[in-house]
């Protein structure tokens, strides 16, 4: 029950306020803040363009951003791109890298545990190329499991696109096992890491990943910045899907050829503000160590889930997830209207089918209750919750749910 040292540095926790939707947004520490404050307030000009003072500090911080970035997850700076999101980066490998490579009778295998913007995209890629998508069997808990993706895997499979962490269930997928069974056969690996990176190191060298997605938002950075990591051979060998300014090398007439990456996928003005602050958000996991984040969080979820199993009259979908996301409803009580119950004590929860809706077909409901939490929760948050949970579940009995 110690202290939390890191809920000083996030100005929005105030007024009581209960925020446990760090798995949809997390919230932003005062550097992030400052940092995008001062493009703002004292620089506020474009990047790579300007040699006036101003324009060279900003376009220095927005690369300075790449580098820190880059070094995070052993890469190198040509390997890192910045899109809008975590949703951009995975359109981008699919329209690039999937409508060029696939081919009538080519198999991508997905999942059900996926976010709409890891498989809506193949979904669309698979129409035009008549290619042929493959969902990896769950286990009875809903998981990923090495032996079930060796179900679907064959001759035919070209992209294996999957989730490092479930959004709804938290779950852990064994990227680093698929991935190696899936290089064996030349196959294309593109993992959505967009609830892994916020809990977990992830060395891209080490684990072989081709491509790798995830945003800034999920993880104490600004909003509208996301980062398409791609192995560099691969992303020199994509055609970009945006085109316009300072994405070019040379124009004509006819026609016009691309700079090398990452500057052909970064056309136009970027979100320069959000870059900049992005790097703040990792100075932040750097100076207190991302493992010493996830015990604090993981402790704070064991203890919620030991009080949450001694409660009549709640379904928890997800008991032994691998974060700190927890999927749950009252019984009998539609999840909008219990949600609203939480909301009124300023318990800030999510409900519905959390953009991944196999998931909650999978679980036979049409939408659930998520708590999830993260650095800047403490155990006065997870009191909060559980006893509002206790009043919940009487309420809803008292008006005959």
């Amino acid at each position: 029950m110690n202290i939390n040292k890191w809920r000083q540095d996030f100005p929005q926790i105030k007024n009581n306020l209960v925020y446990l939707d760090s798995a949809a947004m997390s919230l932003k520490p005062l550097s992030v803040i400052e940092s995008v404050n001062h493009y703002y307030q004292d620089l506020s000009v474009n990047i790579h363009r300007g040699l006036y003072d101003i324009s060279v500090e900003a376009t220095t911080l927005y690369e300075n951003t790449r580098e820190v970035i880059a070094k995070y997850v052993n890469a190198s700076v040509e390997e890192i791109v910045y899109t809008r999101g975590t949703t951009a980066s995975l359109n981008l490998v699919a329209s690039s890298y999937g409508l060029s490579h696939l081919h009538e009778g080519d198999e991508v295998i997905v999942s059900e545990l996926e976010h709409h913007s890891s498989i809506i995209p193949w979904q669309e890629v698979a129409k035009k190329t008549k290619a042929i998508l493959k969902y990896i069997p769950l286990d009875i808990d809903g998981r990923i499991t090495l032996e079930n993706f060796q179900t679907v895997l064959s001759d035919k499979t070209k992209v294996i696109a999957l989730t490092y962490v479930s959004n709804v269930m938290g779950y852990i997928t064994p990227i680093d096992q698929i991935t190696h069974i899936a290089h064996q056969k030349n196959i294309i690996v593109v993992v959505d890491a967009a609830q892994a990176l916020p809990h977990f190191r992830i060395d891209v060298k080490a684990l072989d990943i081709d491509f790798l997605a995830f945003s800034g938002h999920k993880m104490l950075g600004p909003t509208g910045i996301g980062i398409l990591y791609g192995k560099k051979h691969l992303l020199n060998s994509l055609e970009p899907t945006e085109f316009g300014g300072d994405m070019n090398d040379e124009v004509t007439k006819e026609s016009a050829s691309w700079k090398d990456s990452p500057y052909r996928f970064e056309a136009g003005t970027m979100p320069v503000a959000s870059v900049i602050g992005f790097k703040d958000a990792f100075d932040y996991f750097n100076k207190y160590s991302i493992d010493e984040i996830e015990k604090h969080t993981m402790s704070i979820y064991r203890y919620t889930m030991a009080r949450l199993s001694k409660i009549d009259g709640i379904e928890i979908y997800n008991p032994k997830s691998d974060t700190a996301i927890i999927a749950f409803n009252i019984k009998n009580v539609p999840s909008h209207d219990a949600v609203s119950f939480y909301s009124e004590k300023n318990i800030c929860l999510r409900s519905g089918h959390h953009c991944a809706q196999l998931v909650t077909k999978w679980l036979g409901v049409p939408a659930c209750l998520r708590a999830s939490f993260y650095l800047y929760n403490d155990f006065k948050d997870a009191d909060a919750f559980v006893d509002a949970t206790i009043e919940a579940v009487s309420f809803f009995k008292r008006l005959g749910f």
